[in-house]
């Protein structure tokens, strides 16, 4: 087994309660609930790094596309509204 750091901490009442009747009806202990309930936390916030990550990539590429102008720097010379004109 490995090693385990000991922690100490507070639930309410009501979690003390919700803890024990999982305890009971999965058959593990309260302390590995604890620690699958950490690790969801701690992969949660993995996947919220990464969608940060994400967005602020796509602004970085919005603000670059949005500075070509809107032609996208094709070169364009003529107007929407040339088009229409009869």
């Amino acid at each position: 087994m490995e090693r385990m750091i000991r922690k100490q901490l507070y639930i309410d009442p009501e979690q003390e309660v919700r803890l024990k009747k999982m305890a009971e009806h999965t058959g593990l202990k309260e302390a590995e609930l604890i620690r699958q309930g950490v690790d969801m936390v701690l992969s949660r916030d993995i996947v919220w790094a990464r969608r940060h990550a994400a967005s602020r990539r796509a602004e970085v590429l919005s603000r670059k596309i949005q500075s070509q102008g809107p032609s996208g720097g094709l070169g364009r010379t003529w107007t929407r509204e040339e088009l229409y004109e009869d």
